[in-house]
């Protein structure tokens, strides 16, 4: 992991239905134990569609999705037209490798906020309806046979707080082992 244990807030987004990506927002609300006030996927148990399916009573481990904004770029020399929200993340960030970041950190948003690392998001088929193509540029397998996961991370809601575009992040790592980041 890089140094740089600070970014940017770039853009916010919700949405209150279920809809691949999410329109962006002059601010969001979080709210401890539950997610971004306004969200489809608020709540202290899971609110993945799926998940719901095989366990409603699941803990929410997806409250925040996190991209860092520099994917775009990266995409778009791939061919992708993809813009803040348009993932369905909630927080685009720049200046910090998010997906270097251990397990349990937490990332401090704007003024109160915070929000606990809990994993890496797993792209799903529904980025191919988006755009087709784009999951295999998002989940790969590189040349030592490891999977590359590049669609973000997830985290729940510790503190509550008001999150906007422009907002400081500031990273506070995890004490003892830093254990790498899973998928949730």
């Amino acid at each position: 992991m890089t140094e740089q244990l600070h970014g940017t807030v770039v853009a916010v987004s919700l949405d209150d239905k279920h809809r691949f990506s999410k329109p962006t927002a002059p601010s969001i609300r979080l709210i401890a134990g539950y997610g971004i006030d306004g969200d489809t996927h608020a709540g202290a148990t899971t609110q993945h569609r799926y998940l719901i399916r095989t366990d409603p009573t699941r803990p929410n481990l997806t409250q925040v999705h996190l991209v860092r904004s520099e994917l775009f770029a990266e995409l778009a020399a791939d061919g992708f037209d993809v813009s803040p929200g348009q993932l369905g993340e909630n927080v685009a960030t720049a200046g910090l490798d998010l997906l270097a970041l251990p397990l349990g950190t937490r990332l401090h948003l704007g003024a109160d906020a915070v929000v606990e690392v809990t994993g890496m998001r797993d792209p799903c088929s529904m980025i191919d309806k988006f755009q087709q193509g784009l999951k295999k540029t998002l989940k790969y397998t590189d040349a030592g046979g490891g999977i590359v996961r590049r669609a973000g991370i997830m985290g729940i809601v510790l503190v509550s707080g008001t999150v906007s575009p422009g907002d400081e992040l500031r990273v506070e790592l995890p004490t003892g082992e830093h254990l790498p980041l899973g998928v949730v």
